[in-house]
């Protein structure tokens, strides 16, 4: 048995004996009533158990905490239809942990693909055309012009990432937006902003 296994059985022993005689199921029977120590004693007692099937799952540790997380709000609130006729908490509960992960996972991969989609259809612009455009034609007031069709979260993307130099991960807590959000409308309203500053078309007419 390794070190982290003997840690883990260690744990593992001394909150069974925090549960005071009270079984997983006689917990989970409690929990259902609303009482919260012993939802607490039940969280200490699972905790390795439900984190270590996330991981399996998941394969990230950040993902993996997460689901953790999910999973006992989960228990707290479906403890009541736990029966212990059709299984033994610790199946219940595996089962609940395994469900989450399995969807965390599932919405990863679906946020991924968006993400792949969208870089697709919205390639990265180059603000320093339309900077060297506005340069050109001393059209700052178009600028400002462009700027104001945008919508909000393209408008301060953009502000945010060229203006005041923040990265994608500044931008999206600054907006208290997703990550995967920040960095599409900065792309969206980089190509309409194009759009609106004929970027294009100068760039074609000096070709």
């Amino acid at each position: 048995m390794g070190p982290v296994q003997e840690e883990t059985t260690a744990v593992q022993h001394s909150e069974k004996a925090s549960t005071r005689g009270r079984s997983p199921e006689e917990l989970l029977r409690q929990t259902a009533r609303g009482d919260a120590s012993a939802f607490e004693a039940l969280t200490r007692y699972f905790a390795p158990l439900v984190f270590g099937v996330a991981l399996r799952v998941c394969e990230d540790r950040s993902l993996a905490e997460e689901v953790a997380q999910e999973a006992f709000l989960d228990i707290w609130r479906t403890a009541a239809r736990y029966e212990r006729d059709r299984g033994s908490a610790h199946a219940w509960i595996v089962t609940i942990t395994h469900r989450r992960a399995v969807d965390q996972v599932r919405s990863e991969r679906a946020h991924a693909r968006r993400e792949l989609h969208a870089k697709a259809l919205l390639p990265m612009v180059d603000f320093d055309q339309v900077a060297e455009a506005v340069d050109e034609a001393g059209d700052r007031e178009r600028l400002r012009t462009c700027l104001g069709v945008l919508s909000r979260l393209q408008r301060e993307s953009i502000h945010l990432a060229f203006f005041d130099g923040l990265t994608h991960t500044q931008i999206s807590v600054k907006l208290q937006v997703p990550l995967g959000t920040a960095k599409a409308r900065l792309r969206e309203g980089l190509g309409n902003l194009k759009s609106c500053m004929g970027v294009g078309e100068k760039a074609g007419g000096r070709a």
